[in-house]
């Protein structure tokens, strides 16, 4: 693999200064760089980039560093610094879209649903605000489509991950046959069966909405979109640029 290249170098240096300068001076830059639900009054316009250097905990962002060394210094290297960076926040800016787009249409549904059952926009907004309702309203739409909304329109993302996985992408189209494997699950598989086999886990508990252990926590449209827009970009360039792949 050789020596950590500069923008992979530079990516974790500030992860990680963003991850601990805030606990040394006791100062919480989380809520003010997660990216919100577009409706919310806590969303900026800037959390849709500064989302990807936030991260909630050790694990979190020990494993997406890892991630990031591991298969992006390979990529750097053979694509250069300007050509990664731009690989690299168009994924994490695609697994915002879709991790939105997902909420939205979330959101949107059950709002839908509350209107048309006469519930006023005042109702819902308190129902937004402090999750609060009037328990008639389970007569017509169930409490599991009210936490739908609530979660939806409360919900925030952060960490590198959708950007780590369309890393994840490009690693398997540039070397499909690389051995990889989960701590939890230590058999080496090659990359090309591999990581589609990770993004379809993310699909399916995005679409279920089944959880395992911690999974509410985990944005799994993100990593959807991440995959998704990384799979676009080195698909077109092993099409039209870079030839040398094939």
């Amino acid at each position: 693999m050789g020596r950590i290249t500069e923008a992979v170098k530079h990516l974790i240096i500030i992860n990680i200064v963003l991850f601990i300068a805030p606990k040394l001076v006791g100062f919480d830059l989380q809520n003010m760089f997660a990216l919100h639900f577009p409706l919310n009054p806590q969303f900026r316009v800037w959390q849709i980039l500064t989302h990807m250097f936030m991260h909630g905990g050790l694990m979190h962002i020990g494993f997406n560093m890892y991630a990031l060394w591991a298969f992006g210094t390979p990529l750097e290297q053979m694509w250069g610094r300007n050509k990664f960076l731009f690989f690299y926040f168009s994924a994490g800016l695609g697994a915002a879209a879709v991790y939105t787009l997902a909420n939205y249409y979330q959101y949107h549904s059950v709002y839908e649903d509350l209107t048309n059952i006469g519930v006023s926009p005042s109702d819902i907004h308190n129902l937004l605000i402090n999750g609060q309702y009037d328990s008639r309203i389970l007569e017509h739409i169930s409490k599991s489509e009210l936490s739908k909304i609530y979660s939806a329109y409360n919900s925030s993302a952060i960490g590198a991950s959708g950007a780590i996985y369309g890393v994840l992408v490009a690693f398997g189209f540039a070397f499909p046959n690389a051995k990889l494997a989960l701590i939890f699950f230590p058999i080496p598989i090659a990359a090309k069966y591999f990581i589609p086999l990770i993004i379809l886990g993310d699909l399916f508990f995005g679409i279920t909405g089944y959880t395992i252990g911690e999974g509410p926590n985990i944005a799994h449209w993100a990593h959807v979109g991440g995959a998704l827009i990384g799979f676009i970009i080195v698909w077109y360039w092993k099409r039209n640029q870079f030839k040398r792949w094939d």
